[in-house]
């Protein structure tokens, strides 16, 4: 039973939402992936937030670009936790989906990542799932830790090498 809906109004968006789908894949957590878009499929976009908890999702991340109106359609038929990702365009570079997600009115919110941050809008869904979930919020703690080890790493590296050699062999 998938426990993240992660949702995109267009095929052109699944490069960037992949990532949000890569991260659920690393926590082991199930997701359901789909393309919906909330203009030209109103009313199977209104049910697939609608019948979400039903189906058992805690959280729906929805990737929309342009008007960027998917994330609020999808919050507004449902009480989960609703992250949108802004998907960069070609016009404005993704601002023009940034502002639609964050201006959402007062009583209907949704979390928004940066552009293209759909591995971030992932990892939001594991955190506030984690916050019931105790071998979820393990497996966090283990993966910032690991993050944590390579900046150190990374710091060793530049230590021993200098910035010239360390910047001229950084994928060694």
């Amino acid at each position: 039973m998938p426990l993240v809906g992660i949702i995109m109004g267009s095929d052109s968006d699944l490069p960037i939402m992949k990532e949000a789908a890569d991260i659920l894949e690393q926590f082991g957590v199930d997701y359901d992936i789909t393309i919906c878009s909330a203009h030209r499929l109103p009313e199977e976009t209104a049910r697939f937030a609608s019948t979400a908890i039903e189906r058992g999702m805690k959280v729906i991340i929805a990737g929309a670009g342009g008007a960027a109106h998917l994330p609020g359609v999808i919050a507004a038929y449902t009480v989960l936790p609703v992250v949108g990702v802004p998907i960069k365009t070609s016009s404005l570079s993704g601002v023009d989906s940034l502002y639609s997600i964050v201006q959402m009115p007062r009583g209907i919110p949704v979390a928004t990542v940066a552009i293209n941050g759909s591995a971030n809008a992932a990892l939001l869904a594991v955190e506030i799932m984690a916050v019931s979930d105790l071998q979820l919020r393990d497996r966090l703690v283990a993966y910032r830790e690991k993050m944590a080890q390579g900046v150190r790493q990374k710091d060793t590296r530049l230590k021993e090498k200098g910035v010239a050699a360390y910047l001229s062999n950084k994928g060694d």
